[in-house]
Formats: structure tokens, C-alpha cells, sequence
């Protein structure tokens, strides 16, 4: 009978995992508390507006995630955006649903507990359940991670140790053009970190000009729980006067990332319990790119595969 394994989290090191493992020869289901695809690979929909709000680009430096990369160029799913950096296309998340293809994914379905029965795991979200699982990838940030795992009996000390900065996210939409021009701005201090050109990006649409504004690791670790209104009306002024804005935007609001860019990693490629068949992996364990999520996640699958007897090169 064919292994089946549930992975959590449909972000990059989810979706490396689940392709590792499918080529292999399990069977993976997905899950996610989301409605959208690609955990901070994401892209905001309102109307006709598209903002990526998340992670605004990436870079390809290993062979395997090079090889991936190119293949989303060929597909139209990634573009080159300036120098190095790439991007999805239309969106962010275009990647991530090229990689989703073929996959039973369950989204919008938040997983709060782990119960190991005689036919093996079972994931519950309040009165429902999904199972049953021979093995559990958990590929969420790790404070959420944690909790999840001790549910299903599982501790791994070095969750503990990994440090996050949040980021503040707005959206800004013009109905009149700007005189701004370049891909984006970037600041090494006060409270907006990073300003980007939204619609620049290849696959975009230009008939409204696009922004999305990051502020500072510490602006937004003190107004982290503030409302959007409030994060908005702080923060917007000040944007509006470095993109050159003589009037207010035609649409603007703010988004709460908590676990936004990893500080502090694990420092090794992904955590695995043999025996309980529970595994954890993502951006933290080897540093804030997203080419480190599709490193962990398939160093996971290989993990898990090894444990089990086969052994696959990725």
C-alpha cells in the first residue's frame, strides 16, 4: 500500500517536501489555515488590484533550485524583475501554484492537533478530522510549529531558539500616475525598510500604478498590534512623501506579517523524529531566503525517505 503523508503549511518548504516525496512514489495531501497558496510567497486580490505583499522577490544560487527556477521561466510562472531578482508572474504565488499541481490540497483548514492512532496519524481542526497519515511534515513558522508538534508528543528543543522580525505591510494604489520610475527603494533606517514598485514587475498590470511598503523590523515590533487603521495612518504619510505622492491613493491598506524574517536560524536543514514519524522544516532552519525553505523542505523529504529505507538523490 502506498504511504501517505500529510504535509502542513503550503509554503515553499511544503511544496519541496510534497514534490521530493511524489516522485518517490507516496501519496501527500496539504494543508493550510490559508485560502491562498505559498505561505509569504503571497499575492493580495481586491477587485482588479494585485499587490505582493509578502516576500517581493527571490534568487536562485544552488543547482536544484536553479534548474526549478528556470523552468518556471520557461512556464511563464517567474520572471526576472532587476539584476538577480525574480519574481512570480502574474503574482508571487504563481510559483507555488505550478508547484501545488497534482496535489490533494485542503486550504483554508487550520490543523490544532496531532493524534497518533493503530492506522497512524490523524490531524483534527476543532470537530473534523483528516487521516490516516504514516508521517506528518510540519512546514509552518516555528512558534507555530512547536505547539503542534508537542500536541502529537514530539518536542524539538531548537524550535525554541529561532528569532523572527515582523513586518508591516501596506498597499497603495493610484488612479493618476506618478512621476516615480524606478523598481523600488530601500532604507537602512527609521521606520520603512523597503518600498516597491509593485506594478513594475513583469506579468503586472499598468493601469493603476501599485506599491507595497515594508516598514522596519523595529517600527513594526512596536506598533505590531495596533489595528490596520492605525498602522496605516501612521505609516502612509511618511511613503507617500518618498514615492513623491502629492495626493492620497485611490486604495491603501496594511497587512501584519508576525513571522516575517528569520533572525536567527536552527542551523541545520530540517528536524525529524524517526520514530514518531513527525518532521518540522522552513526558512528557520537555514536562514531568510526562500531558496533556504526549498532546501529544508526537500532535506526533509530526504530525511523522512532514508528513515524509511529509500534512499532517492534529489
Amino acid at each position: 500500500m502506498t504511504k501517505r503523508v500529510a504535509i502542513i503549511g503550503s509554503g515553499m518548504a511544503g511544496l519541496a517536501a510534497a514534490r521530493v516525496l511524489r516522485d518517490a512514489g507516496l501519496t501527500c495531501v496539504i494543508f493550510d489555515k490559508s485560502r491562498g497558496l505559498g505561505g509569504r510567497m503571497a499575492t493580495r486580490r481586491t477587485g482588479d488590484l494585485a499587490f505582493d505583499h509578502g516576500a517581493q522577490y527571490f534568487t536562485a544560487r544552488g543547482p536544484r533550485f536553479t534548474a526549478l527556477v528556470e523552468q518556471w521561466r520557461a512556464d511563464g510562472v517567474a520572471a526576472g524583475w532587476f539584476d538577480d531578482a525574480i519574481v512570480g508572474a502574474p503574482g508571487m504565488t504563481a510559483p507555488a501554484h505550478a508547484m501545488a499541481r497534482g496535489f490533494e490540497t485542503v486550504m483554508g483548514w487550520e490543523v490544532t492537533s496531532l493524534n497518533r492512532e493503530a492506522s497512524g496519524w490523524r490531524l483534527h481542526a476543532g470537530d473534523d478530522s483528516h487521516g490516516a497519515f504514516d508521517a506528518v511534515i510540519v512546514a509552518i513558522p516555528a512558534p507555530q510549529a512547536a505547539p503542534l508538534l508537542e500536541t502529537g508528543g514530539v518536542s524539538f528543543p531548537e524550535l525554541s531558539s529561532v528569532a523572527y522580525a515582523p513586518c508591516l505591510a501596506l498597499m497603495l494604489a493610484f488612479d493618476k500616475p506618478l512621476a516615480f520610475a524606478g523598481v523600488s527603494l530601500r532604507f537602512e533606517s527609521g521606520p520603512i525598510a523597503w518600498i516597491a514598485h509593485n506594478s513594475s514587475k513583469p506579468g503586472r498590470s499598468s493601469d493603476r500604478q501599485t506599491f507595497v511598503v515594508h516598514a522596519g523590523p523595529d517600527w513594526s515590533l512596536a506598533h505590531l498590534d495596533e489595528t490596520p487603521e492605525a498602522i496605516l495612518a501612521k505609516l502612509s504619510p511618511l511613503a507617500l512623501e518618498l514615492i513623491g505622492a502629492k495626493t492620497a491613493p485611490a486604495f491603501a491598506t496594511a497587512h501584519r506579517w508576525r513571522y516575517a524574517l528569520v533572525q536567527k536560524a536552527v542551523g541545520a536543514p530540517c528536524l525529524w523524529d524517526a520514530q514518531a514519524g513527525l518532521g518540522a522544516c522552513g526558512d528557520y532552519c537555514l536562514g531568510p531566503r526562500v531558496e533556504a525553505a526549498f532546501d529544508s523542505g526537500e532535506a526533509m523529504a530526504l530525511r523522512l525517505l532514508e528513515s524509511w529505507g529509500q534512499h532517492v538523490s534529489a
